[in-house]
């Protein structure tokens, strides 16, 4: 009796599009690209797009935006806007409440079937590490139940310390906090560059880390990069490049990573979209990252049949 083959639980594949205008006055061109390349979804880059302004959205740029994109053999996520901390401090977080607000009713209008969100993290000397985290816990909660009325999913992307962060979760702590909160419409971006980036800083293991949180990963960010935090002045982009420092987002392939380790470190529990996050340095290997990009996705496996193997 022939066994079936096993099929990966990434249901989408595709890419970051390239921030281009302010005003997405070129957007139709890259769309253009992505349906000619074959990808299944793009994700927007709306945090470099004037669509929300003091808090609030410009509801005739989201119309214009919805026209653009409508029309479409493509599925859609949306990375939100980067500055979005929801482990700030407590007088500052109802301003990022109000942007996470924004970016929620712009992917929910558009259709989008995620948006991403960078986890918190802490700066300021005085702030007690373990009431962020549960500042972090209770707005999530909040924008979840606002995520699931708009039809989306909330997925927090891991991320690394960068620019004097004192904390940031670990893929592993990540984990824990999604946990606690237990929400349907919150889940996990794993960006595996950056769980060994950050892993490096801290001498943890990064295949183990990224094995806690896979139970809880909706969305994938895929990249290369040699994982190594910024430690070397580089004074120009290519330089960091020739010496493997810092977040590159390099083709995959260019870099060390073990893909074969962390497919195997990833049994997904749900439908997962699979996004190429490719610096735009880098952009002539599109074409090619592409099959790269779903040769990769087929190696991941569902929970039950890791489970089985």
């Amino acid at each position: 009796m022939q066994m079936p083959l096993p099929v990966s639980p990434i249901r989408a594949c595709g890419y970051s599009l390239r921030e281009g205008s302010p005003e997405f006055d070129d957007l139709g061109l890259s769309l253009d690209e992505a349906e000619a390349l074959g990808v299944d979804v793009v994700e927007l880059p709306a945090y470099a797009w004037h669509l929300i302004v003091g808090g609030r959205v410009l509801t005739s740029r989201l119309a214009d935006l919805t026209s653009h994109l409508a029309g479409r053999n493509l599925r859609y996520t949306v990375h939100g806007p980067l500055s979005i901390n929801l482990m700030d401090l407590p007088e500052r977080l109802p301003r990022h409440e109000a942007v996470l607000d924004a970016a929620i009713e712009i992917a929910g209008t558009i259709g989008a079937d995620n948006l991403v969100i960078h986890t918190g993290i802490v700066r300021e000397q005085g702030d007690d590490i373990e009431l962020a985290y549960a500042r972090q816990r209770e707005a999530l909660v909040r924008a979840g139940d606002r995520a699931a009325a708009a039809g989306l999913t909330l997925c927090v992307e891991n991320i690394f310390r960068f620019a004097g962060a004192r904390e940031t979760a670990t893929p592993l702590k990540l984990a824990g906090e999604l946990a606690a909160i237990d929400h349907e419409a919150v889940r996990a971006t794993l960006d595996v560059s950056h769980a060994f980036i950050r892993c490096a800083d801290t001498r943890h293991d990064p295949i183990a880390e990224i094995a806690a949180l896979a139970p809880y990963v909706a969305h994938l960010h895929l990249h290369d990069s040699f994982g190594r935090p910024n430690d070397l002045w580089t004074y120009h982009p290519a330089e960091a490049v020739a010496f493997g420092e810092g977040d590159l987002h390099l083709p995959i392939g260019w870099g060390s990573i073990d893909w074969q380790a962390v497919a195997e470190a990833v049994p997904l529990a749900s439908a997962a979209t699979a996004i190429l996050e490719l610096n735009p340095r880098h952009w002539r290997e599109i074409g090619t990252q592409v099959p790269v990009l779903r040769e990769l996705a087929e190696r991941f496996r569902g929970v039950a049949t890791a489970v089985a193997a």
